[in-house]
């Protein structure tokens, strides 16, 4: 009997194991540091986040912390104007 629950539990961690690692697969595939860009000119300057700036800056709200070691990216994100436009955006930042 303990050895038939032994092998359920093992065949279901088998089934869970391959779906999160799709779930994680997708959510990586939507990361895209491009979209972040749509958001520079408010990053540098007190001119306030575009409609178009929100939408995709809160489309990237779950990879911020891996962008914040991208390069390019992270420097941007690492300045107060970014900060200030995710406030206005109702994006939730990460500590950096």
């Amino acid at each position: 009997m303990e050895y038939s629950l032994r092998f359920l539990m093992v065949a279901l961690l088998a089934l869970l194991l391959p779906t999160g690692h799709i779930q994680l697969a997708e959510a990586q595939a939507r990361c895209d540091p491009v979209q972040i860009s749509w958001c520079l000119q408010a990053f540098v300057s007190d001119i306030p986040p575009t409609q178009d700036c929100c939408r995709r800056f809160k489309g990237q709200e779950g990879c911020l912390c891996r962008e914040s070691g991208d390069p390019t990216f992270g420097a941007y994100l690492r300045l107060p104007g970014a900060r200030r436009c995710a406030s206005q955006c109702g994006v939730t930042f990460p500590r950096l």
